[in-house]
């Protein structure tokens, strides 16, 4: 795993982060208590903060490609890593995530860091494990919108073992981003499930779970991630 997210960084009170960010400021901080923080972009259309998978940190290609496009576009993105996952860089090796109640807890004491009462609410959103702690928490506490980037509908193999017992809780403007062939909920697998109206998706021809089509497929990972960055900023601009 890669160490460059979040490496020797200024620390700073949640409270002076809320300042910051009421006074437009982007960079990277490590928030006292929480751990480190990248903001990128102006925030034209909307904020949104963002999530990891279960194994890759917001360093890996999808993610900073992703951060990138939207940050472009007028979308402020507000990266963080979950505890666990901080916990593997400082030891250098791999270990599993918590459950993911635990997680959800976290999540929200991120959003009331970086909530002030004179910015937009923040959207949430973010990849597998991350979009799925996200739609969680907003089926829980509501939510202004939700991006479920390569949502892990059921673990790979396992169909039977969906992940949807939430999804009638959620009441807010949801977009899915999801790769045509995931091993985590296909296309054809997807069409089958009884889901709430707030939902939308946008599939990515060719896609798998990290937004990687197939060599024959005529198109490249970074192709997709612009496409899905376009779908994100016209789905948050129809929805202020």
């Amino acid at each position: 795993m890669s160490d460059s997210f979040g490496w020797d960084l200024p620390i700073i009170t949640p409270e002076a982060l809320r300042r910051l960010l009421k006074l437009g400021e982007t960079g990277s901080w490590n928030i006292a208590g929480l751990g480190p923080l990248e903001v990128r972009g102006e925030c034209r259309i909307g904020r949104l903060l963002m999530t990891h998978g279960a194994g890759a940190g917001q360093d890996s290609p999808m993610l900073r490609g992703l951060r990138h496009a939207l940050a472009g576009e007028g979308v402020q993105t507000l990266a963080f890593e979950f505890a666990y996952l901080q916990q593997m860089r400082r030891e250098g090796r791999r270990r599993p995530p918590p459950q993911v109640d635990r997680l959800v807890e976290e999540l929200a004491q991120w959003c009331d860091s970086v909530s002030h009462t004179d910015l937009p609410k923040p959207w949430f959103g973010g990849k597998s494990l991350g979009g799925r702690v996200a739609s969680l928490l907003a089926a829980r506490d509501t939510a202004r919108g939700l991006v479920l980037c390569g949502y892990p509908f059921h673990p790979p193999g396992k169909p039977e073992r969906l992940r949807l017992a939430h999804w009638p809780l959620l009441a807010c403007p949801t977009l899915v981003v999801q790769g045509a062939r995931d091993p985590f909920g296909s296309r054809d697998e997807v069409a089958g499930y009884a889901l709430p109206g707030s939902v939308r998706f946008h599939w990515l021809e060719e896609g798998d779970h990290d937004w990687k089509p197939r060599r024959a497929g005529g198109s490249t990972q970074a192709q997709l991630i612009d496409e899905a960055a376009a779908a994100i900023v016209a789905f948050m601009a129809v929805h202020p």
